[in-house]
C-alpha cells in the first residue's frame, strides 16, 4: 500500500457530493490500491447533516478510507492536500441577478483559493465544479499565486459524456424538471471521470473536454480565460489537442462563449480587487 492522499471534496453535505463520496472512497477514482484520507468541508449550518454523510462514510467499511474529516474550518480543510474538489458555491436563487451571483462566490472562491496557496501542498491538484465553474476557477487561481495554474481546472466532462450520449442542450433543464432536482448522479460521475484522467492519464489516442486556463493560441480563445478545450493528459500533465476542425456553427458558439467569459471574468475581478 502506498501513503495516504489527502482529498478534499466541499459542499460536501450537498448531493452531488451524496453521490461522489462513496466513489473516491471505493477505489473507482484513484484506484484500488492506494489509500485515502477523505476531508469534508461546508458551511457552519450543515454540520449536522455532514455528521450524517460522515456516518455513513464509516458505515460503508472502506478499506481504503484511512481517515474522514468533516469541518468547517478552512486552515483544517486545506492543509496538505493532494487534491481539491471544490462543489460548494452559492447557488442562483430566484430573483437574484447574475453579478450578485458572481459576487457571492468571488467572495467563497477567493477565500478557498487564499486557504490552498496558505495551506495545501504546491503541487495540489484543483478542479472547480461549483458553477459559475470557469470564473470561480480563475478566482481561486488568481487567489492562489504560488500554485501553478495548470493545476486549476474546472468541469466541463458532464457536457462531454451528455455530448456522446445525445447531443442535448436543454438537458440540465430537462432533468430539474423530471427530479424537481439538479443533476447529481451524472454530474458526480463526470467529477470522477475528471479526477481520474488528470491522476492516471486519458486513455491512448483520446482526448476529454476539461476548463483549463488558455494560453492565447488555441482555437482563438483570448488569453488567460479558463475556458474548455479537448485536452490530452500524461504524468498528471494536461496538453491542448490542436487542430480538430471548427464548423461555422461550432465557432459562432464558442465565439459567444468567450464572450460571456471575459464579461463575467472582468465583473469578477472588480469583485475581486474591492473584496
Amino acid at each position: 500500500m502506498s501513503e495516504p492522499i489527502r482529498v478534499l471534496v466541499t459542499g460536501a453535505a450537498g448531493q452531488i457530493a451524496y453521490s461522489l463520496l462513496y466513489s473516491i472512497g471505493n477505489g473507482s477514482v484513484f484506484g484500488k490500491d492506494q489509500p485515502i484520507i477523505l476531508v469534508l468541508l461546508d458551511i457552519t449550518p450543515m454540520m449536522g447533516v455532514l455528521d450524517g454523510v460522515l456516518m455513513e462514510l464509516q458505515d460503508c467499511a472502506l478499506p481504503l478510507l484511512k481517515d474522514v474529516i468533516a469541518t468547517d474550518k478552512e486552515e483544517v480543510a486545506f492543509k496538505d492536500l493532494d487534491v481539491a474538489i471544490l462543489v460548494g458555491s452559492m447557488p442562483r436563487r430566484e430573483g437574484m441577478e447574475r453579478k450578485d451571483l458572481l459576487k457571492a462566490n468571488v467572495k467563497i472562491f477567493k477565500s478557498q483559493g487564499a486557504a490552498l496557496d496558505k495551506y495545501a501542498k504546491k503541487s495540489v491538484k484543483v478542479i472547480v465544479v461549483g458553477n459559475p465553474a470557469n470564473t470561480n476557477c480563475l478566482t481561486a487561481s488568481k487567489s492562489a499565486p504560488s500554485i501553478p495554474k495548470e493545476n486549476f481546472s474546472c468541469l466541463t466532462r458532464l457536457d462531454h459524456n451528455r455530448a456522446k450520449a445525445q447531443t442535448v442542450q436543454q438537458r440540465g433543464a430537462a432533468v430539474i424538471k423530471a427530479r424537481k432536482l439538479s443533476s447529481a448522479m451524472s454530474a458526480a460521475k463526470a467529477i470522477c471521470d475528471h479526477v481520474r484522467d488528470i491522476w492516471f492519464g486519458t486513455p491512448e489516442g483520446e482526448f476529454v473536454s476539461m476548463g483549463v486556463i488558455s494560453d492565447g493560441n488555441s482555437y482563438g480563445v483570448p488569453d488567460d480565460l479558463l475556458y474548455s478545450f479537448p485536452v490530452v493528459i500524461k504524468n498528471k500533465t494536461w496538453k491542448f489537442v490542436e487542430g480538430l476542425p471548427v464548423n461555422d456553427f461550432s465557432r459562432e458558439k464558442m465565439d459567444l462563449t468567450a464572450k460571456e467569459l471575459t464579461e463575467e471574468k472582468e465583473t469578477a475581478f472588480e469583485f475581486l480587487s474591492s473584496a
